[in-house]
């Protein structure tokens, strides 16, 4: 089973970036942290970091016939990623969104989401572990499709 694992603009920059909101692990160590829960799980993920709308779509499309689910941080495009949005919907497998931080507890403009109606659902505000949980989400939906 392969579940896709998409990081949008900045998220490179997590453990530099506000680390008062992100914490101070870094991008590499949570596809690490997901890496080993994917062994555990015994799925396969498919990750990329992008700062660019066109490449995260591009990913979708590529494993769109092969992919059981996927998580997306939609980062800075979390609330005007219209062409995210838009393939997201077109995709035949649960997408889970997910953020680091509770954004309906920070400025009022983060909690909007356009991605959250394309979504299947949005695991968020528990820092690296909203990944995680998405992850085991993801795979038990995937799973429950299978039957």
């Amino acid at each position: 089973m392969k579940i896709l694992v998409l990081h949008g603009p900045n998220l490179n920059l997590f453990g530099r970036r506000e680390p008062q909101i992100y914490g101070t692990m870094t991008l590499a160590e949570i596809n690490e942290k997901l890496q080993v829960l994917a062994r555990e799980l015994k799925v396969e993920l498919v990750v990329l970091q992008s700062n660019h709308e066109g490449a995260l779509v591009d990913l979708f499309h590529k494993h769109m016939d092969d992919a059981a689910g996927a998580l997306i941080n939609p980062g800075g495009l979390t609330q005007h990623g219209v062409s995210l949005h838009d393939c997201i919907k077109a995709m035949p497998f649960p997408v889970i969104e997910v953020h680091m931080s509770n954004r309906h507890a920070r400025e009022e403009w983060r909690g909007h989401s356009i991605v959250s109606s394309a979504a299947k659902g949005t695991v968020e505000g528990f820092g690296w572990r909203s990944y995680a949980a998405a992850l085991r989400l993801a795979v038990e939906l995937a799973q429950e499709k299978k039957k």
